[in-house]
């Protein structure tokens, strides 16, 4: 769950929907829309890669969100 709402957190950050997020990470927005729920469990290699593409520190998806 951490994950999926730090992931949505950088999103709205970058003003971007998730259509077009998901475009960029070359994922469905179904997808998208699933980790930013928390349905999917993905890989460590896989947040990795997500990070890459986003440009951000995999740690930061991963740490609790701040309040």
């Amino acid at each position: 769950m951490t994950l999926g709402v730090n992931l949505r957190a950088e999103r709205h950050r970058r003003a971007m929907t998730q259509e077009s997020l998901a475009e960029q990470l070359g994922i469905t927005s179904r997808y998208l829309a699933g980790i930013e729920r928390g349905e999917r469990n993905l890989t460590l290699d896989s947040i990795e890669v997500l990070a890459a593409e986003l440009g951000v520190d995999p740690h930061s998806l991963l740490a609790p969100p701040r309040r």
